[in-house]
């Protein structure tokens, strides 16, 4: 992301995952952030992904952006999103200390990703935020979500629909926060998709004791 970004090689379920470091070493939390649809040109360098990691850096977070397999220098191949799940878990086992406050992200497909590890990490140490933009929820099958997850939609999306964003959040009654004229990629509302992570979400919360 900027000259301060750290990049770092971690043994993960299919090989070798290349992950890059923002923000204070000391950042009392975590913040993994995760990419869109590697098959579809998604990479840790996304923009929306950049930009999501930016606004963790300023809340104070840690951010830990990685190439799934088989994207960049991480090794593997596409496993369809299980393998992408295990490498975001395998991620986070490799870099968050015991009982570290946690956020989670993602973008459209690695909404998915952000979702699914999310639901596995709650029954121990849940995470502090969870924020899902342009979540495809058409075309992969989100976990269920904390109630003060945010949302973020555009409303012209071309990939994933509103219709089908508020049809996924409605059992839930979970809030979408709808973007005025954006579509799937948010072109030239980066900084207002910025604000809105720095709006809805908190800087990392002490562990206890």
């Amino acid at each position: 992301m900027n000259a301060h970004t750290e990049v770092r090689l971690l043994q993960g379920p299919a090989g070798v995952l290349e992950c890059a470091l923002d923000g204070a070493q000391d950042a009392p939390g975590l913040a993994l952030l995760c990419h869109p649809h590697p098959l579809h040109g998604g990479t840790m360098q996304h923009k929306v992904v950049q930009t999501l990691a930016r606004a963790f850096v300023q809340l104070g977070w840690r951010v830990v952006r990685f190439n799934y397999r088989g994207v960049g220098q991480s090794e593997g191949a596409w496993d369809a999103g299980r393998g992408e799940v295990d490498d975001a878990m395998s991620v986070l086992e490799s870099l968050r200390a015991p009982g570290q406050p946690l956020a989670l992200a993602g973008f459209s497909f690695g909404s998915y990703v952000a979702s699914q590890v999310a639901a596995r990490v709650a029954p121990q140490a849940p995470a502090q935020a969870l924020v899902l933009v342009g979540p495809a929820v058409e075309t992969f099958p989100l976990a269920p979500v904390p109630a003060d997850t945010l949302v973020i939609h555009g409303e012209l999306d071309d990939v994933v629909s509103l219709r089908g964003v508020l049809d996924w959040a409605r059992p839930q009654a979970l809030p979408v926060t709808v973007v005025p004229g954006a579509g799937h990629f948010f072109h030239g509302q980066m900084g207002l998709l910025k604000s809105l992570v720095l709006r809805g979400c908190r800087p990392p919360l002490a562990m206890p004791g």
